[in-house]
């Protein structure tokens, strides 16, 4: 059994299932939106989902809400705010609550961020992905150039001092020049954050089916050099694998994911994690997929996909792959706070990776060096038991 003596923090992540089309590189749970949103069964829904799991955290406050997709942005104001009004009703919130929701350029004006301002969002997240027109197409964006350079202006317009802009590199045909002029644009914007990831073909998607042609890794490690020299100068600076913020403005709701907190999901496949130091686990649940039997079914048993409990021989990797992508690490006693179980279970693995040059030579902090970030699996493979390890190498 673990043991756990401080709180966890936890957040909500609440999942709107629609996009106006499937975007080729995407493995999450979207769907084609139909003729017309189901805005009212679908908030019905989403607070009997999160009726059903408030037992399980009676008391804890919320730190953070992200609302995220598919394509939130789809949603009316007035939808969203009836949404929102339901979870101050039903939740204890922390009075600064950052609230974030995921807009797609082509669904947003300035017009509807500042009706989501005066709802209560108080933080943006716009999936720009390039500002290529080309790339656009490829990727199978429904906005182009001027969309993107649009949603961002209307967000500083409409009085969001906080909002992110996704943007991705690595994309088919694209050369380093073309990566740069991307980040370029966007920090010309002023976004607060910026998410700068690479593209990566994951099963289930249309280009892992038919993959397209993508830089090769010298062009992509060069693209991610010079891109983080450029977003350093420019003072943004990175805490995380893809996360660069500047001062101040670090995204609260996925500094909880990385620091293995805790979190409700509700909505159509949302996941959550939650801790019960009562009964020493650690569990897993997520909610039924489909869209179509989510609205059926949120809010009762039928409606639960799965509920696990995290093996003790599971959580050093759940911890490290989270942990592993802060550019500043944690403190080594965060192990034990949010899994209930001994550092004693790290230090074999802790010594070896140091002594790999994988993590800085600090016995206070887990810290990956510059070498270690650019190795991330090698250094995360320390931390599988045996079982797991020889299941990755098969």
């Amino acid at each position: 059994m673990q043991h756990f003596s401080n709180p966890i923090p936890l957040t909500l992540y609440v999942h709107i299932p629609w996009c106006a089309r499937k975007c080729p590189y995407c493995d999450f749970n979207s769907h084609e939106a139909p003729g017309d949103l189901p805005e009212r069964a679908y908030v019905d829904a989403l607070l009997a989902d999160l009726e059903q799991d408030l037992p399980r955290v009676w008391g804890r406050r919320i730190d953070s809400i992200f609302i995220g997709g598919g394509t939130p942005s789809l949603f009316s104001a007035n939808a969203l705010e009836r949404l929102l009004s339901g979870l101050r009703a039903r939740l204890h919130l922390r009075p600064d609550l950052e609230i974030t929701l995921e807009a797609n350029p082509g669904t947003v004006e300035q017009g509807k961020f500042q009706e989501l301002l005066a709802v209560g969002i108080n933080r943006l997240s716009i999936g720009v992905q390039s500002f290529n027109p080309d790339h656009l197409r490829r990727l199978g964006r429904i906005h182009g150039r001027r969309e993107a350079l649009r949603a961002a202006e209307a967000a500083h317009a409409a009085g969001f001092d906080n909002f992110n802009l996704d943007l991705m590199f690595g994309l088919p045909e694209q050369t380093i020049a073309q990566a740069f002029a991307d980040l370029t644009d966007a920090i010309a914007l002023e976004p607060a954050h910026l998410s700068h990831y690479q593209l990566t073909l994951e099963p289930n998607t249309l280009f892992h089916k038919h993959p397209p042609l993508l830089p090769d890794d010298d062009q992509l490690w060069e693209m991610q050099e010079r891109c983080q020299e450029r977003l350093a100068a420019s003072g943004y600076a990175q805490y995380e694998v893809s996360a660069y913020a500047r001062p101040g403005w670090r995204c609260r709701h996925n500094l909880n994911y990385w620091e293995f907190g805790d979190y409700l999901g509700i909505g159509a496949g949302a996941h959550g994690k939650l801790t019960d130091p009562a009964g020493g686990a650690i569990s897993r649940l997520w909610k039924l997929k489909n869209p179509r039997d989510y609205l059926e079914w949120a809010g009762t048993p039928q409606g639960i996909g799965g509920d696990t409990v995290i093996a003790e021989a599971d959580l050093r990797l759940e911890f490290m792959l989270n942990a592993l992508r802060l550019t500043a690490g944690v403190s080594v006693h965060l192990f034990s706070e949010r899994t209930g179980l001994s550092v004693a279970r790290l230090e074999p693995a802790l010594a070896l990776a140091r002594k790999r040059g994988l993590l800085a030579d600090d016995a206070a902090a887990i810290r990956p060096t510059a070498w270690g970030q650019r190795f991330l699996n090698d250094l995360l493979e320390l931390f599988m038991s045996e079982g797991q390890t020889h299941a990755g190498m098969g």
